[in-house]
């Protein structure tokens, strides 16, 4: 880490943001397949479960479109700050929930909070972060999300051999702890130096850029070069000032936005989600009997989870996002297409008293589709999980990055709130065409990717501007962006050299 430790450091208790999220999903997950949870809420169907689960979505929809407001006007700390606290209520309302609708105002609640976080969150991390390690730097977002997925299903798992509703009812009162601790943490940590520089805090910025690369020393030749950026990309902004959500859509501003909303709709279209909520549904449709053969299924599927972004944590500034994207959507696609093939050509699919689906197939083909969902996490966490919130927070000027952010992060929420709902249905009356189905969006993300979709890997937050201002058609404009890159080398060899 060296000179970076600070940057890394603050980075990584902002990414207890993505921790409360993972969590939530998690504990959802399993709470779903326990008894006491189903025989508390009266067994609620699949459209029940649909609601239930995805108005946590529909809060983090709100939360995140209020958030650019929130975060360009209070900064990105205070932001966060008050999604804790606004997630600690919601996380108490579920917890001592006594009907469905207080469990369901509940989810709503702690989505406003959750949708804050996933919005700020990247964005302040994109902030604080040297160009070369910015995308290890927000992957730690995704990184959280898997810890507090891994540590949801194994609190589940001890919490559901307990013969009362308190099985249920402490997992969902725990996640009120990191909220608690993120809250108190970010009252130590700085401002981004770059709202610091838009807000006219310049003297601030500066201390705030010493510290974070250069031990405090506020004459280093690096610190002084990227405030100056800063200071120069933040008079270019305000020269054409984004006033209202409207102006994203005109040009040159329009592409970036509709990338950024293409590529957090397509993290939702993996279909990620529906294996994070439903997992432990599909593993025992897949032929695990037992509760606790399911949800010790889906405990070994948040370790996989975790351990599989570990990769792109540190090597994502290497591998570029173009590259990652797409062999990450090779890997989902066939994993999703062999689940299809394997349940497609042998479930034997019965629906018992309770109207919970049994596929009834054999073990070799039931072994196989499990293999292959844990293959799916492994390319996904590789690639979609962590690139998906780097891509949105990096490609956008700093006058309009909270604006924007929240207009992407928001249709992340929207289809994860869709996809929630209608994902118990289709499990049930489709099975194994949903995996078809995941399987061809994927193997169309491929080309998405390749034609349209810039590198933007090793680039300042300021270098964005030429990345951007070229042809649509990412692919062809390889050759434009070299001889910007030569130039502005040669630039930086003659100043090296006087």
């Amino acid at each position: 880490m060296g000179k970076n430790s600070k940057a890394y450091f603050v980075g990584s208790i902002s990414a207890i943001g993505g921790f409360l999220f993972g969590y939530d999903t998690g504990v959802m997950s399993s709470i779903l397949e326990m008894d006491y949870w189903k025989n508390y809420f009266h067994h609620p169907g699949s459209v029940g479960v649909g609601v239930i689960t995805s108005l946590l979505t529909a809060g983090c929809f709100v939360g995140s479109l209020g958030a650019g407001w929130l975060a360009d006007r209070f900064s990105r700390k205070r932001t966060i700050m008050v999604a804790c606290i606004i997630f600690c209520l919601g996380a108490a309302i579920q917890c001592g929930s006594r009907n469905r609708a207080m469990l369901i105002c509940g989810r709503f609640i702690a989505g406003l909070g959750v949708g804050c976080l996933s919005m700020t969150v990247p964005v302040f991390q994109s902030e604080i972060a040297p160009a070369h390690i910015r995308g290890r730097l927000v992957s730690l977002q995704q990184w959280a999300i898997t810890w507090g997925l891994l540590v949801a299903y194994w609190i589940d798992y001890g919490c559901h051999f307990i013969k009362s509703d308190a099985s249920w009812r402490i997992p969902i009162g725990i996640q009120i702890v990191p909220a608690l601790i993120l809250f108190v943490s970010m009252i130590f940590m700085p401002y981004s130096p770059r709202w610091l520089v838009d807000n006219d805090r310049v003297d601030e910025a500066h201390k705030v850029l010493a510290n974070l690369r250069a031990g405090g020393d506020k004459n280093n030749d690096e610190v002084v070069e990227e405030l100056e950026e800063i200071k120069e990309a933040v008079r270019i902004d305000r020269e054409t000032a984004v006033r209202s959500y409207m102006e994203l859509l005109r040009f040159p501003i329009r592409r970036r936005v509709i990338l950024g909303v293409v590529i957090q709709i397509l993290q939702q279209l993996t279909g990620i989600n529906v294996v994070m909520y439903y997992a432990s549904t599909i593993f025992r449709q897949s032929g695990l009997s037992g509760n606790n053969a399911s949800l010790l299924a889906q405990g070994i599927n948040g370790v996989v989870n975790m351990l599989a972004t570990i990769p792109a944590i540190l090597w994502i500034d290497r591998w570029g996002r173009r590259k990652t994207l797409m062999f990450g959507s090779l890997g989902c696609g066939v994993t999703y297409f062999i689940q299809a093939v394997a349940t497609g050509a042998t479930q034997n699919k019965t629906v018992d008293e309770n109207g919970d689906v049994d596929l009834n197939m054999p073990d070799g083909p039931s072994y196989l589709v499990i293999v292959m969902m844990y293959l799916f996490v492994i390319s996904f966490a590789m690639s979609w999980g962590p690139i998906g919130w780097i891509y949105p927070s990096e490609i956008f000027p700093m006058r309009i990055r909270s604006k924007a952010n929240s207009i992407t992060t928001a249709s992340n929420w929207l289809f994860n709130f869709i996809i929630g709902l209608v994902a118990p249905i289709l499990i049930k009356k489709i099975t194994w065409g949903l995996d078809l189905i995941f399987a061809i969006i994927m193997f169309a993300a491929i080309g998405i990717i390749y034609v349209f979709f810039p590198e933007t890997k090793n680039r300042n937050l300021e270098d964005m501007e030429v990345i951007f201002t070229g042809s649509v058609w990412a692919y062809k404009d390889k050759k434009r962006i070299a001889e910007y890159d030569n130039t502005r080398q040669h630039h930086i060899d003659e100043k090296v050299s006087v």
